[in-house]
């Protein structure tokens, strides 16, 4: 899903419904199931699972969400960590968030040197926290045109296999 999710926002800045909703919405349900059939648990402790589950959901959208209101991220950005939340509960779920966070944190300047469009970009977020601390009578504008913008899907695939080969590798150790 998240590698799928990578492509279709690189190639068109969006991630469509039909590859979040589902694992969104089901991955409560299977939490639940996987517990009842796979590890034999009870009922309640099956449900617990899925409360978990969406409670990872949950979770995984705060930040998202913040950033969202400020017009830094995309509703698809927000549809998949929540997803994601959703398939790897809380724990795992935070954990690829943070990984995704921190691989856009170290593609995106590496992108805008690429561009030639770093130092501008350094000078547009220097003033737009100026703007915040300034009255409104002394803020400068900034142009929509001279914000820069950053396909954050393939930062969180990569942030989803550096998440997944860290477990692994711990499973994998006596």
């Amino acid at each position: 899903m998240a590698g799928v999710s990578a492509v279709l926002d690189w190639r068109t800045g969006l991630i469509p419904n039909w590859i979040t909703l589902p694992a969104l919405l089901g991955g409560p349900l299977a939490h639940v199931i996987y517990g009842i059939r796979v590890q034999g648990l009870a009922a309640n402790d099956a449900l617990q699972e899925g409360g978990v589950s969406l409670g990872g959901a949950i979770l995984c959208s705060f930040a998202p969400l913040i950033l969202y209101r400020q017009n830094a991220i995309g509703g698809g950005d927000i549809k998949l960590l929540a997803a994601l939340g959703a398939i790897g509960q809380i724990t795992i779920g935070i954990e690829m968030e943070l990984y995704a966070f921190l691989a856009a944190a170290i593609i995106a300047p590496a992108r805008l040197a690429y561009d030639g469009k770093l130092l501008k970009t350094l000078k547009n977020t220097g003033l737009l926290f100026r703007n915040t601390v300034m009255p409104k009578d002394k803020r400068i504008p900034i142009d929509a045109e001279a914000m820069s913008w950053f396909r954050f899907g393939p930062a969180i695939f990569i942030g989803t296999v550096v998440s997944a080969v860290l477990r692994w590798n711990q499973q994998q150790q006596p």
